[in-house]
């Protein structure tokens, strides 16, 4: 698992508004290497659907890429023309959708819409339908060739993120991109969904990237972990690693706001106090300063590079340059 299947380097967008540019990714680096599962996390804002849609090069008309490269299989997808670009969507990098009830056509049955995403398979009819079913029934739908006949509203809401998973999963993708797939689910479905994630993944050999707000998700599903806020890494490296020692403010604010990490009654929630800044009017320093308890006077005139604190474990606050110093 050392073979690094996507690279993120140095990745700016902007997204050009009345207003000025709208700075929605700066400076973004990580990998993903081949069967991992890597996590990216943050309030939303901070980007998450905007690194999505610069992967797979499906961005609104005001998009303008302003640096950086997106290395999928050592090719930069910034530069492939467009129809190499649709040879990939869908067949070597999947996704799957945030919201399952809106994710498939509601006037065609589910045989049909897994049967035409199959489109550049030379197989029968006959042999697309019998793949449709045997992916449905990977995914832990009951008496699969029976429901290829029915519509996307005769399914609950898991059963329908279950069939996208299968949908994205027919191609035997090398990478997965899945956005926030259990949000819409209520929490025994987002066990099941998790786990059937697990299954699938280990049994196809693909890499995911896991987009999610949901920390206890992120423990218990990924290896790696990228925490983003307003645009930019602040943090990454090992779940573990993570989890038990995070070395950025965000970071431990967000894990304090976690509810798997109250351990005490309390009439109010904990919150982090603030708002994620104006992303077209940035202010100077760190972007987390406003809002952060350690601020130092330092971090009001110089943004804190990301620096490798440990292997694989990289953070960007000057708290931990001070650490390093001494």
């Amino acid at each position: 698992m050392t073979d690094t299947l996507l690279e993120i380097d140095r990745l700016s967008v902007d997204y050009e508004t009345a207003r000025g540019d709208l700075k929605a990714l700066r400076d973004i680096s990580f990998d993903v290497r081949k069967g991992e599962i890597v996590g990216i996390v943050g309030e939303s804002g901070c980007g998450k659907s905007t690194l999505i849609s610069s992967i797979l090069r499906l961005t609104a008309p005001n998009t303008r890429f302003r640096q950086g490269e997106v290395r999928f299989k050592g090719q930069d997808l910034l530069q492939l023309p467009e129809r190499q670009m649709r040879n990939l969507r869908g067949a070597d990098i999947s996704i799957v959708f945030q919201d399952p009830m809106q994710t498939h056509n509601p006037v065609l049955s589910i045989g049909q819409q897994m049967v035409d995403i199959q489109h550049r398979s030379k197989a029968s009819k006959a042999e697309k339908r019998a793949r449709a079913a045997k992916m449905l029934g990977a995914v832990g739908i009951p008496d699969p060739e029976a429901r290829l006949a029915q519509f996307p509203h005769e399914f609950s809401g898991g059963m329908r993120q279950r069939i996208a998973i299968a949908m994205a999963l027919m191609s035997e993708p090398d990478l997965l991109i899945a956005d926030e797939p259990t949000t819409a689910l209520d929490a025994t479905l987002e066990v099941q969904i998790i786990e059937r994630l697990q299954e699938l993944q280990q049994e196809f050999n693909c890499a995911i990237l896991f987009i999610s707000h949901h920390l206890g998700v992120i423990a218990e599903l990924c290896d790696r972990v990228v925490v983003m806020y307003a645009g930019a890494v602040v943090e990454s490296g090992d779940v573990r690693e993570i989890f038990h020692d995070p070395k950025h403010p965000y970071t431990r604010r967000l894990i304090d706001c976690d509810p798997g990490h109250i351990k005490e009654r309390a009439r109010v929630l904990p919150t982090i106090p603030g708002e994620v800044p104006d992303l077209a009017n940035l202010p100077g320093g760190c972007i987390f300063r406003d809002r952060c308890d350690q601020a130092m006077p330092r971090c009001a005139s110089h943004v804190p590079p990301l620096i490798q604190l440990k292997d694989g474990h990289h953070a960007a606050c000057w708290l931990n340059h001070k650490e390093a110093a001494e």
